[in-house]
């Protein structure tokens, strides 16, 4: 089971990402764009995806790991249980996030 700690472990651990509050959570920006944010409930994530259907697709898999509120609806976004991700697949989830907020030229020297 992922912890609020292995999240900002995983997080800060990728390039230029600081940690600020977002709501009165705690949220994991690159470069003045968030990519991750721990949800009030405390054991819940809400990570940006590149598109609904991807969101679609984690949910229709995994639906004991990742799922959506009405909140979501029409965003490209999904909540992910730290419970239900071991910390091997929580990093790729925030490191995929990451990608998709950071800028192209931080990316590709990361992915080099």
């Amino acid at each position: 089971m992922v912890t609020e700690d292995d999240v900002r472990r995983l997080a800060l651990a990728l390039p230029e990402t600081v940690e600020k509050t977002m709501y009165g959570t705690p949220a994991f920006y690159v470069r003045g764009k968030w990519f991750a944010r721990v949800r009030e409930e405390g054991d819940v994530l809400v990570l940006p995806v590149g598109s609904e259907e991807e969101k679609a697709g984690l949910i229709a898999a995994q639906p004991a790991a990742f799922f959506t509120t009405p909140h979501y609806d029409g965003y490209a976004g999904v909540l992910v249980r730290f419970g239900a991700v071991d910390a091997e697949e929580m990093g790729e989830l925030l490191t995929d996030a990451w990608r998709l907020r950071a800028p192209k030229r931080l990316a590709a020297t990361f992915d080099a």
